[in-house]
């Protein structure tokens, strides 16, 4: 998948197992208190956590309010490997064989891209232009053209001049730029034991007023740069709307405007618990980070008072490596390094809130994971 800051890849095993010991087991979608086997995921970003649940048969509800993670949802969480992976297998042959042959149609994001900003060679940059257009003719359903377009947004990742983040580009050509831009499928799976995911692009608020699952996984941003400014890159890619840029960056002149409110230090802890208040699902898993605006003792204060002060809030921490831009330096809009970074490892948290009334176990004691997680975080056994 592309590279992401505040990815979850590295705590996948502890959120699916955490996740594992608080549902309830099976898929019975008439239960009492949310659909069991159901996980919302409220703010999805590259799907590698809705993709996991999937994979461990949990059907899956992800949300996302930008259009590039509500695409990768499409594709990861939405579509299923029965209806589409034949079909993309033989588009991505067919495009990677029009490539290989010379084909490059140099557009809006080689100009704006490659040319007014340096995130591509322009060789890719005209590659990127014609495989884009030529999805766009195709008519494509919505979940094979989410596939489609996640293979080329992974394409050109792959060969990206950035650490990762889309503020800014490096000062010199990274050397996976050098390579050409080759297509993939991506990893599609089946379908779930617990039925069809869905992938929505809703304000959060308003995804958690409507969504109902058995358990809710929500990963709000963390500090104040938002997640559109980051990856504006590939907001544009997927929209394929050829916006007005500003900047050395150059930036869709929205990021101007489309603001969270989880991006505001002063109102992030409001916000939370409004959105939180309103979540219909029976547990939730909050994922954070200590360098998120809010400590961990004001996450689990604001935690408990859930419910009208009927929430049990457990907490499991974790340390990690901080997103690699962070670990290689501080780079300014021109790409120049311009100072030092702090630390190199953060702690991530994992909050699990239970009504006290709640006493569901675990579903299978078994697992070592689970049992690590079940101990640590005090879930009831």
């Amino acid at each position: 998948m592309i590279k992401y800051i505040g990815s979850k890849r590295a705590l996948l095993p502890l959120i699916v197992e955490t996740i594992r010991g608080v549902a309830r087991a099976g898929c019975d979608t008439e239960s009492e208190g949310g659909p069991a086997g159901t996980v919302l995921d409220l703010f999805s970003g590259t799907s590698r956590v809705g993709h996991a649940l999937k994979g461990a048969g949990y059907r899956v509800l992800a949300n996302d309010h930008n259009a590039y993670a509500s695409t990768l949802a499409r594709c990861y969480v939405q579509a299923d490997a029965e209806d589409v992976l034949a079909d993309a297998a033989r588009l991505v042959d067919e495009l990677n064989a029009r490539l290989r042959s010379g084909w490059s149609e140099p557009g809006y994001f080689t100009e704006t891209f490659c040319v007014r900003s340096r995130y591509f060679q322009p060789k890719n940059g005209g590659r990127i232009d014609a495989i884009r257009e030529a999805i766009a003719a195709m008519g494509l359903g919505p979940d094979l053209e989410a596939v489609m377009l996640v293979s080329l947004m992974e394409a050109a990742d792959r060969v990206d001049s950035t650490t990762g983040l889309q503020m800014a580009y490096l000062k010199d050509w990274a050397p996976r730029s050098f390579k050409d831009l080759e297509l993939r499928v991506p990893d599609v799976l089946a379908r779930a034991a617990c039925g069809k995911g869905s992938a929505t692009c809703l304000d959060a608020f308003e995804a958690a007023a409507t969504l109902e699952a058995d358990v809710a996984y929500i990963d709000p941003p963390y500090n104040q740069h938002s997640y559109l400014g980051n990856y504006h890159v590939w907001e544009s890619l997927v929209r394929w709307d050829k916006p007005e840029v500003y900047g050395v960056a150059c930036k869709r002149v929205d990021v101007r405007e489309r603001r969270s409110v989880f991006n505001s230090r002063p109102r992030f802890a409001a916000a939370l618990v409004r959105l939180l208040a309103s979540v219909r699902a029976r547990v939730l898993v909050v994922s954070f980070s200590n360098e998120g605006c809010i400590s961990r003792e004001e996450m689990e204060s604001t935690l408990a008072t859930l419910w009208g002060g009927g929430a049990r809030v457990s907490t499991v921490e974790s340390d990690f490596r901080r997103y690699v831009g962070a670990r290689i330096g501080i780079y300014n809009p021109k790409g120049e390094k311009v100072g030092r970074v702090s630390h190199v490892r953060n702690k991530e948290f994992l909050y699990v809130v239970l009504r006290e009334s709640d006493g569901v176990g675990p579903a299978d004691r078994g697992a070592s994971t689970r049992s690590r997680v079940i101990e640590e975080a005090g879930l009831p056994a």
